[in-house]
């Protein structure tokens, strides 16, 4: 079922700043357990692209990290100068004694400047194999051997930073060590999570700008049908061909939806969110490569014959 997006609701509060977007979050979290309906209502009480996207990014996390504090600002960081597959990770982790050492540097880290607990990926050095072995861990922002230095503001969503990472000879405790691949249990899956819970959040954002704006009723009501496809997408295991096919299809039709609002943004024009969501609306562009190429290895699965009988 989908949290309640009423008319009643429709007057965001000005927000500017991380600080005062997330004790909104926050509250928001502690009154919704699902994450997917955190993402949608902080969406919808957003004023703007950007904090619809910190709570579906914040959702997102505790959905593939459910032992992630609810008071922490947390952030999943992957991306390294070479990019973010296996082999463009350098960060390392190194057993020394009963302990292990990170090092290495991330960048574009999410809310990193307002972060305060990060999953970061690094190559387990012990791990022998052709591919790089990847570990998860938990760092603390204030861990000793940890710098965090903020990036320049995006061209979109300037709102929310981001921060380059530095680990120089970081302890890490066994505890502190996720079980598992890091990259197939967590990075990778991580994509379609992100992807289900960003866009139903900036969906739901759309939700309230199109009440407030009175857009077409009709154009509500297919937008309200989207958003519980990806409230059931949220239920779907993610690493399956389905979950990715079905992913596929709703962003398809959310993108004719945003297509067809574009009449009615112009419509609202000099209305500051209809500036603004010019200016953020690349956001749902980015990492559009993946997902099509995520899509293509789907059908492939799908289509590749299964074992006899």
């Amino acid at each position: 079922m989908l949290p309640q997006l009423s008319a009643s609701q429709a007057a965001a509060a000005p927000c500017e700043r991380v600080a005062q977007w997330w004790p909104r979050h926050r509250s928001i979290a502690a009154e919704h357990p699902a994450t997917i309906h955190q993402a949608i209502v902080g969406g919808f009480v957003a004023d703007r692209v950007g904090w619809a996207f910190a709570s579906g990014y914040q959702a997102a996390l505790r959905a593939l990290f459910p032992e992630a504090p609810g008071d922490r600002i947390c952030a999943l960081c992957v991306t390294e100068a070479d990019g973010n597959s296996p082999k463009a990770i350098r960060s390392s982790l190194r057993k020394e004694g009963a302990a292990w050492v990170l090092n290495g540097a991330k960048r574009w880290t999410t809310l990193g400047p307002a972060g305060s607990l990060f999953f970061v990926a690094a190559r387990d050095e012990a791990a022998a194999g052709e591919r790089p072995a990847i570990k998860v861990v938990r760092v603390s922002s204030g861990a000793p051997g940890l710098t965090i230095q903020a990036m320049p503001q995006t061209k979109f969503v300037p709102e929310v930073p981001h921060a380059q990472l530095q680990f120089e000879n970081l302890r890490i405790r066994e505890s502190e060590i996720l079980p598992g691949d890091g990259y197939a249990d967590y990075v990778k899956p991580f994509r379609t999570v992100e992807d289900i819970h960003v866009q139903a959040a900036v969906l739901a954002y759309l939700m309230r700008e199109a009440q407030r704006l009175s857009w077409p009723e009709n154009w509500i009501e297919r937008l309200s049908a989207l958003l519980a496809a990806f409230s059931k997408l949220a239920d779907m295991p993610a690493a399956q061909a389905e979950t990715h096919i079905a992913l596929a299809g709703a962003l398809n039709i959310g993108s004719g939806l945003l297509d067809e609002a574009e009449k009615f943004w112009e419509a609202a024009a000099p209305d500051p969110a209809a500036e603004r969501w010019q200016r953020d609306r690349e956001l749902l562009k980015v990492a559009a490569g993946i997902r099509a190429q995520r899509t293509k290895r789907a059908w492939e699965n799908l289509r590749r014959p299964g074992p006899a009988g």
